[in-house]
């Protein structure tokens, strides 16, 4: 039976989203997962299956070094032994990774240490972050010391190889865990998803400047003449800097506030078409999470989210920075209903076909993984 422990030293909300579908994933093939995180964690997003040992010390930040002094890596490296692992995945960002890494391939006695696999998700620094350099050499850290390096775009295996990592390190598949946690997920599962939709596009997530949110604005305000019931819905809460500064146009709605399963589940039902007007971006969950639902998305082209968007039959793509494109995109999608749910329709195939290949890709990596620490 193949063991996974999953170490995620942060409470960052998203980060436990997408480790708990990979968990889920070993889980439902008769295998066992436990985690180890920081102390606060959201557990509901997480099968009950999950052996969780929640004893990172501090507020679970990213660039956090107390842990180290406060004996943090030295009771995970102990989790980790008393877990007895197969491999150990890293999936999310903490400064000290490289340190526990190196601990964890040297840790079994008289054998090989145990393999590890950890994902970057960024190998850039978002557009007006401060921790640019930073990221870069904490990335080449992380390069150094992982067996396997798992990452969600090809645009991101053919830069690794542009920096020299060999070939057979590098582990690509697509990112699809969705934003509900597991007992809502159970509950979308029965209950399906709706056949109505409003005229609305959705802004969905957290409003940072590299989101793009002041483009749509300039997008919206340019649809002249538009019927009064279009909406935009922009629901997520927002960075002070990235709020915008003016009035808002006619017909935008600002949730700006955590929105729970609920909430998310009803806009996603609802409205035609999921906007991400990013700039700068990695890749987004939130594409397979609209398709999951049947509804098609306006992406721009950034980062590997072309890789998630077949152009004209799941969705539309628009250059970065261009309010033109993307209100033209826009009136395509809000005038014309029986196009947006045949693209839908689309998408969740789409999803469907990618959701078995990511599972056989990543169950896949796990086994080569624990043969390699036997």
């Amino acid at each position: 039976m193949l063991s996974l422990t999953y170490l995620l030293l942060s409470r960052t909300y998203g980060m436990h989203l997408y480790t708990a579908d990979l968990a889920q994933a070993v889980l439902d093939a008769g295998g066992a997962a436990q985690l180890v995180t920081a102390r606060g964690y959201p557990a509901h997003v997480y099968d009950a299956r999950v052996q969780v040992h929640a004893m990172w010390p501090g507020g679970g930040g990213t660039m956090a070094t107390g842990p180290l002094v406060r004996g943090g890596v030295g009771r995970v490296l102990e989790a980790v032994r008393q877990a007895r692992p197969d491999v150990v995945h890293i999936t999310g960002p903490q400064l000290l990774a490289p340190l526990i890494m190196r601990r964890l391939r040297a840790r079994r006695p008289g054998g090989p240490g145990i393999p590890v696999v950890h994902t970057i998700h960024d190998l850039d620094p978002h557009p007006g972050a401060s921790y640019g350099r930073a990221l870069h050499l904490w990335n080449r850290a992380v390069i150094g010391q992982a067996d396997r390096i798992l990452v969600h775009g090809e645009i991101y295996r053919g830069q690794l190889l542009s920096r020299g990592v060999s070939p057979e390190r590098i582990v690509v598949l697509p990112l699809l865990h969705l934003f509900l946690g597991h007992a809502a997920m159970e509950g979308l599962a029965r209950a399906g998803v709706s056949a109505e939709t409003e005229p609305c596009a959705l802004f969905f997530g957290r409003v940072a400047r590299y989101k793009g949110v002041d483009i749509l604005l300039r997008a919206w305000a340019a649809l002249k003449e538009r019927p009064p019931d279009w909406r935009l819905i922009v629901a997520g809460l927002g960075d002070r800097e990235a709020e915008p500064a003016e009035p808002l146009p006619s017909g935008v709605e600002r949730r700006n506030r955590l929105v729970d399963d609920a909430e998310a589940l009803d806009l996603f039902r609802r409205c035609s078409v999921l906007v991400l007007p990013y700039t700068g971006a990695s890749q987004s969950a939130l594409i397979p999470a609209a398709y999951y639902c049947q509804m098609p998305v306006i992406a721009t082209r950034s980062g590997a989210l072309p890789e998630y968007v077949v152009e004209g039959e799941t969705g539309w793509l628009v250059p970065e920075n261009d309010p033109g494109a993307l209100a033209q995109a826009l009136r395509e999608a809000l005038s014309d209903p029986q196009r947006c749910r045949a693209m839908g329709r689309a998408g969740r195939v789409w999803y469907d076909a990618q959701r078995e290949r990511e599972r056989a890709g990543l169950l896949a990596l796990y086994q080569e993984m624990a043969k390699r620490g036997r």
